[in-house]
């Protein structure tokens, strides 16, 4: 099976060009700067493209014959749309590591689309959608009648660029949570409680990411909120940035901000990820306030995106999934984390 890395020289697509390449696959390595793309295409004996996607022509002519393309360049927001465009007129699947809820709302209104021209969309293929949906999922089968999901996870391994940079982008969108169904704005760190994700009860704030929306998609469960720990000066900051929203919309402030994470922003070293493992919890409650709790332990969050990925395009080439939009748990199984490296059993109290 043909398959392409876009995005292969950022930090995440770099891992995951480098794992492939050491499991013996040949993916297409891809990028808007065919010389960056080209160094590291050398080094592991592997084939170059350079494209961008401001031209969905273009775009198009430069995916046809690949099976699928994993789209590892962020922000999503800038990338996500023109590819599946692509992917849908070259009729190649599509996957992404993206985290961010606007994709995910984008793939599913595609779904019908994704479905005559019998492509797969799943974005979303590694962390933090992968361990948090298939948690969800966990629950959805332990409680079936869950009308409230929450879900949250303990990461300290720091940022890449571009989750970095799609984290400021969520500052100026401000929070979200599922109400009755639907997506709704809130303010920044909207609730906090108390939560143990698996290494001890900490305190925790709600924050807008992107299995507000697969979450739901997943389950079917209306109401959802995502959790990550923060001291309180980190939820009082999150709190103060409410105010600075406005500011944080404006184009140039947003480009420079950006700028600045591109100079300076590195992403975790190998040693660092090796010794800094994850911790997803998920908690579900009926009407009638019957409560599951779901936790699970996995590897470190990039490292899981690598190996979450290539396990999701494994499973692409092994089967013939119907085309239309998926969730992880939906396309790959809700056992999915559990297959990964590093990953504990995943425990239901």
């Amino acid at each position: 099976m043909k398959w392409m890395i876009y995005g292969a020289n950022g930090y995440t697509g770099e891992l995951i060009a480098r794992e492939a390449a050491r499991r013996g696959l040949k993916p297409v390595l891809a990028g808007r700067s065919r010389e960056k793309i080209e160094l590291l295409a050398r080094e592991l004996g592997l084939e170059a493209r350079g494209f961008g996607l401001d031209d969905a022509v273009e775009a198009s002519r430069q995916i046809e014959g690949q099976s699928v393309i994993l789209n590892c360049a962020g922000p999503f927001s800038a990338t996500a749309e023109p590819m599946m465009q692509a992917c849908l007129q070259a009729r190649v699947h599509y996957l992404d590591i993206t985290g961010e809820i606007a994709v995910f709302e984008l793939v599913q209104s595609l779904n019908e689309r994704a479905r005559a021209a019998d492509v797969v969309l799943c974005p979303g293929v590694g962390f933090d959608v992968i361990p948090t949906d298939c948690v969800a999922a966990a629950l959805k089968a332990a409680l079936p009648d869950a009308t409230h999901l929450a879900l949250g996870f303990d990461s300290r391994s720091g940022m890449s660029p571009g989750t970095a940079k799609t984290s400021v982008e969520g500052l100026a969108q401000g929070g979200k949570v599922r109400r009755d169904g639907k997506i709704v704005s809130v303010p920044l760190a909207f609730k906090v409680r108390r939560i143990d994700f698996g290494d001890g009860e900490k305190d925790a704030m709600t924050i807008p990411w992107g299995d507000v929306s697969t979450a739901y998609y997943s389950t079917g469960i209306a109401n959802i909120e995502v959790y990550i720990p923060g001291s309180p000066a980190m939820i009082a900051n999150a709190r103060r940035a409410n105010w600075l929203r406005p500011f944080l919309r404006l184009s140039l402030v947003q480009k420079l901000i950006k700028a600045r994470i591109a100079r300076t922003v590195k992403g975790p070293s190998e040693e660092k990820r090796a010794r800094m493992p994850t911790f997803v919890w998920g908690e579900a409650s009926n009407a009638r306030g019957e409560k599951k709790v779901a936790r699970i332990r996995t590897a470190n969050g990039y490292s899981l995106t690598v190996t979450g990925s290539l396990a999701v395009i494994e499973h692409l080439m092994k089967n013939r999934p119907a085309g239309g939009a998926y969730t992880p748990s939906r396309l790959a199984g809700a056992d999915l984390v559990t297959r990964l490296p590093e990953s504990g059993a995943l425990q239901i109290v």
